[in-house]
């Protein structure tokens, strides 16, 4: 079990010496000014990063079999250079796969990734409509794609950028849709449900995860939105009499749930469903968003009375906390301000 962890790091001492297990994100060999070489490494876990330098690389306590992507168990010390911590990594040796919880070196959801599941495929079953209920049916199946709509982050960084966050992030829309369904009857409930479950599908292909968080060559060439889009024809063209309509529904929902041309989406939403999913996309990862702004201010000791840094998925806007921010609020000792005083009844006061 990890017990060391990068955030951990800044307040240790330069004489501490200590092991911990990290995910290599990056190796490199390189020369000093006086042409000896080093290897310089980025490690990493699901609090963060660190430079780190291996002076002696042909030192016998240095494994030469590792590179990135692997899990290595390091020994070394932390100190300051041009105001960043680095680190210096005497001992090296890659990690036996018993040694390492790969939560622990990725960041990832709170939330019970099972539960998730089960409450996604709970929406699914209460579908009425018997063809897209099929369609969710059929592609939730496939195993492959089912681990990997578990596992997937739903971003690289702006929002629910960790193992389980498409699915987390899903789950949200999908309780938020619901909600604004029944207020709207003109909405088309399970079309608008499946746009949901179906709006980033693309990015389990889009996205890798073993290494951080990165995208795949066919994600950078294509895109989720594309690569969503097809997945889903192919599939729904697998289905017997699944009706064409509908069909061209489902897919405008994947095309314009960016909701403009200049966001991504090959098409503006032009249905009520696909003007819903943009909208609900929208505010539950710019809420996100600013949530996880909140915990990193608390972790950094900024009180209630401060600001956040500047977000970038909310326009580099910074943001209060209301609810830590009203508790500061000072409490009337005698009664509201705005408290009358009680009317006087006749006869007092009067002295005659």
């Amino acid at each position: 079990m990890k017990e060391i962890y990068v955030a951990d790091l800044a307040s240790f001492d330069e004489s501490r010496v200590f092991d911990a297990f990290f995910l290599v994100l990056s190796k490199q060999q390189r020369m000093t000014k006086a042409g000896k070489p080093y290897l310089s490494l980025i490690l990493g876990d699901k609090t963060g990063q660190i430079e780190c330098r291996i002076w002696e690389p042909g030192d016998p306590r240095i494994a030469k079999d590792f590179d990135r992507g692997d899990i290595v168990k390091v020994r070394g010390c932390v100190s300051k250079f041009d105001e960043r911590l680095q680190m210096r990594i005497d001992n090296l040796r890659k990690s036996t796969a018993e040694e390492f919880d790969r939560r622990d070196l990725l960041p990832c959801t709170s939330c019970d990734v099972d539960e998730l599941w089960q409450k996604l495929l709970g929406f699914v079953e209460s579908f009425t409509d018997p063809d897209l209920k099929l369609l969710l049916s059929t592609l939730l199946a496939d195993s492959g794609l089912a681990q990997a709509y578990r596992e997937a982050p739903a971003a690289k960084q702006l929002h629910h950028a960790w193992l389980g966050g498409l699915l987390e992030h899903v789950v949200s829309l999908l309780t938020l849709a619901d909600r604004v369904a029944p207020h709207y009857p003109i909405l088309h409930r399970d079309l608008l449900l499946t746009g949901v479950v179906l709006h980033d599908i693309g990015k389990v292909q889009e996205l890798t995860w073993e290494i951080g968080f990165e995208y795949s060559v066919e994600g950078t060439l294509l895109g989720h939105i594309q690569m969503g889009m097809a997945l889903v024809e192919k599939t729904i063209d697998k289905l017997p009499s699944f009706p064409p309509r509908l069909k061209t529904l489902v897919l405008h929902l994947i095309l314009s749930h960016h909701g403009k041309l200049e966001f991504g989406s090959p098409k503006l939403p032009m249905i009520p469903e696909a003007l819903v999913l943009n909208f609900v996309d929208d505010l539950d990862a710019k809420m996100q968003a600013m949530m996880s702004e909140f915990e990193k201010s608390a972790r950094e000791g900024k009180g209630s009375d401060e600001l956040t840094n500047r977000i970038w998925a909310l326009d580099q806007r910074q943001m209060l906390n209301t609810r830590e921010w009203l508790k500061k609020d000072p409490k009337p000792t005698t009664g509201s301000l705005f408290d009358e005083p009680a009317p006087l009844l006749f006869g007092e006061g009067n002295n005659g």
